[in-house]
């Protein structure tokens, strides 16, 4: 990881005709400030940012180019459009003074980098608090489950990690950079919980039934950080229902998949809370399997929408299982 880094950002507007959908390229050249001096190797720079796939309409956009390996101090940068690129006027160069910037903070426009663990950590605060009461509420120990579930938490979030460097084929040293999915999360913390419930003894189908909505409150609160963040982000639109925010190189108006998963998750867990208090009988882990399944359900739908690439015949196919179990496990609850 570079200690410094430059980002630079160019706005333009999106093409209003020609293509239903245009890529957009900027040039972006620099040469740090040292008067008196000549510049050395690290003291210049050329590259090229695309904004793929912008619609025709969508307005205006900021594309960012994060630039590693140089000198670090104050830069000159000229920002240009490629011949070719599809613009509604002539954008002519523009020029700016920019600075270095510690690596992990250099971003361009619509990249709010505390959101997340500020989000993240309020609704893992929340979920452990509800997910407290509903256990003592059931009988169980709420010391002992919140005591794994911060365990589960914790290794949960190595496992999203180890998801999102084998999803995009990254190497395993590079688990210490930007990126998690909440696949590996959930899978890694579901187990963890599961596990450490059955070995200290406590009703394994209780607790996995009361932590259910704890885990869609908690979602539901630190979702909108991925929206802030620039992670998980949706296509770019021209919809008037689209959001405009960053996916940490291109700003431009997008499909707001993540605050429509926080959305999903939120009803989730006003639903199963809703069943938790108007029906006594125990439900053998079936709320919890039915939760699971429907925001899986949700997330698969919402990946048709989301900027990185997922198979259409995986994404079908997870659904119509989830479907399947969904359906099942509402037939199993319902003569309980």
């Amino acid at each position: 990881m570079d200690p410094q880094v430059l980002a630079a950002s160019c706005w333009i507007e999106a093409p209003l005709d020609g293509n239903p959908v245009s890529d957009v390229s900027v040039r972006f050249t620099g040469t740090r400030y040292q008067p008196g001096g000549l510049p050395g190797e690290l003291d210049r720079f050329e590259q090229v940012a695309t904004a793929p796939a912008i619609p025709r309409g969508a307005g205006r956009l900021a594309i960012t180019a994060r630039v590693h390996h140089l000198s670090p101090g104050r830069w000159d940068v000229r920002a240009s459009t490629l011949n070719g690129t599809a613009l509604p006027t002539w954008v002519p160069p523009h020029n700016e003074h920019l600075r270095t910037q510690f690596g992990p903070f250099a971003y361009g426009p619509g990249v709010h980098l505390w959101a997340w663990p500020a989000l993240i950590g309020i609704g893992a605060v929340v979920a452990l608090a509800l997910q407290a009461l509903l256990v003592a509420r059931g009988g169980g120990d709420a010391g002992v489950v919140v005591g794994i579930s911060v365990l589960s938490c914790l290794l949960g979030f190595a496992g999203g990690k180890l998801w999102y460097a084998l999803l995009h084929k990254r190497s395993l040293r590079t688990l210490h950079q930007g990126g998690a999915c909440i696949q590996g999360f959930l899978l890694v913390a579901f187990a963890v919980l599961a596990g450490g419930a059955w070995l200290t003894g406590q009703d394994l189908a209780a607790t996995l039934d009361a932590t259910a909505p704890a885990v869609f409150v908690g979602m539901a609160i630190g979702r909108p950080g991925c929206f802030l963040t620039g992670c998980c982000a949706g296509r770019p639109t021209a919809s008037r229902w689209g959001l405009w925010a960053s996916d940490r190189r291109v700003a431009v108006r997008r499909v707001p998949v993540q605050l429509i998963e926080a959305s999903a998750a939120a009803l989730i867990a006003v639903a199963s809370l809703a069943v938790t208090f108007a029906v006594s009988s125990p439900y053998r882990g079936g709320l919890f399997v039915a939760t699971v399944a429907a925001y899986t359900i949700v997330r698969q739908w919402l990946f048709g929408f989301r900027s990185d690439p997922h198979t259409g015949v995986g994404r079908i196919a997870t659904v119509v299982i989830c479907l399947a179990v969904l359906a099942a496990d509402i037939l199993w609850l319902v003569p309980h």
